[in-house]
């Protein structure tokens, strides 16, 4: 089986060496590595049970590792909170998109770091800046909000994943870690989000797309790491290994393969 190691240590932002985490006597991760650079898109393959979701939560600081290194900048770190995981530049958006549907799109986009006027010991939330940034934003990623007081509810699934991204990289996020941002999504609004990502990339931001959808993975990625069981399967380059193979390796590969065989071919 084709498992190339890739060592970005030098250009890499954000840097896992050997992580492992126990809950009890679960071992939930057991010597997973990783590495994300400016400008690429590093997607996290693996199935249901694959480790992913603890991954996710060691990276935002909402666990801590039982052992292993994390480094960001080339140097070590532990964080204590997701809070310190967002002061040093690591931003996560989870499925749920932590955003109220009833309330306004710029609401949404400044919840928890609401711009404020004062006229002495009295202060209100700025509509007028919050609304004039959120429209700004969303219009540099192809997206008008005619009015940024909508409901966020109103808006299609893809672009209030958008909506979710935009506020991140807006808050100065360095890397974006992205929690299945296409699971729930019609082709539409997965092209509208795939092609945000591939923007994001752009503008030199590293992304850590978590996924089980090889495909969806393939047409932004740069490099793949895939897991199975809480360990890593490999590390490999776009160019290194086709999207056949790379589907493969994801636990349940071989057996939907064999049972499309059976099946004649019909999955």
């Amino acid at each position: 089986m084709l498992q190339r190691q890739n060592n970005n240590s030098e250009t890499s932002f954000i840097e896992i060496r050997n992580v492992v985490k126990h809950f009890g006597a679960v071992i939930a991760l057991n010597g997973v590595s990783l590495s994300v650079g400016s400008g690429e898109v590093l997607c996290l393959l693996g199935d249901n049970g694959a480790g992913k979701s603890t991954l996710i939560k060691t990276l935002s600081g909402v666990h801590k590792p039982t052992s292993g290194e994390f480094l960001v900048d080339g140097k070590p770190v532990e964080f204590g909170s997701p809070r310190d995981a967002l002061d040093a530049g690591i931003a996560t958006v989870y499925q749920d998109l932590a955003m109220i549907p009833l309330m306004s799109v710029s609401r949404n986009f400044f919840m928890g770091r609401e711009p404020v006027k004062r006229i002495g010991p009295l202060s209100w939330f700025d509509r007028k800046f919050a609304d004039e940034v959120t429209h700004e934003e969303m219009r540099k990623i192809g997206i008008d909000v005619r009015d940024p007081n909508q409901a966020v509810g109103t808006l299609s699934g893809g672009e209030r994943q958008c909506v979710a991204i935009a506020r991140a990289v807006y808050f100065g996020a360095k890397v974006l870690i992205l929690d299945e941002p296409t699971s729930a999504l019609g082709v539409a609004q997965t092209s509208m989000v795939l092609k945000y990502i591939d923007a994001v990339r752009s503008r030199g931001l590293g992304v850590i797309f978590i996924t089980h959808n090889v495909r969806h993975a393939y047409a932004v990625g740069n490099r793949f790491t895939v897991l199975n069981r809480g360990k890593t399967l490999g590390m490999y380059r776009k160019d290194e290994i086709a999207i056949d193979a790379l589907q493969n390796l994801m636990a349940g590969g071989k057996e939907l393969q064999s049972l499309s065989e059976e099946l004649g071919g019909t999955i």
